[in-house]
């Protein structure tokens, strides 16, 4: 397994070098709107302190962002109207992870709705950002 590197998108993001549609921020965490949304609301959350995944995140840092993802979660449905959410996170390039930095998606389900396949092109900025005010006004 490689790595982590201090490069990535993600660590991009927390050191303010690239823009997010931040929903929540605390000490300890980071929560913004994916890009490529599976569903309306679809939202990444992460630790600010790096990891690369599951296996070699500190034991303390997963169990604040775990609290971190719960809260996040709860202010995502009830903005949302959702009826429900899945939690996915995956870990190395064979079981999908994508970027390298410890990550939860939350993406808001409906009642016979199931999260579509990830789009070709990034989601309507104006759009993410009036999703992202709703969730922020959901805390």
């Amino acid at each position: 397994m490689s790595t982590y590197d201090p490069d990535n998108i993600f660590a991009k993001i927390l050191r303010g070098e690239l823009p997010a549609h931040k929903v929540y921020e605390d000490d300890d965490i980071l929560a913004f709107m994916d890009i490529f949304p599976l569903s309306e609301g679809h939202t990444l959350v992460i630790p600010k302190k790096p990891s690369r995944n599951l296996l070699d995140i500190d034991p303390d840092v997963l169990c604040t962002l775990m609290r971190g993802v719960q809260k996040v979660a709860r202010a995502v449905v009830k903005a949302l109207n959702a009826d429900g959410f899945q939690l996915r996170q995956y870990n190395e390039a064979a079981a999908g992870q994508e970027v390298f930095h410890t990550h939860f998606h939350i993406i808001p389900v409906r009642e016979g709705q199931r999260p579509g396949p990830r789009p070709q092109e990034m989601a309507d900025q104006e759009q993410l950002a009036a999703v992202a005010a709703r969730i922020r006004a959901a805390f």
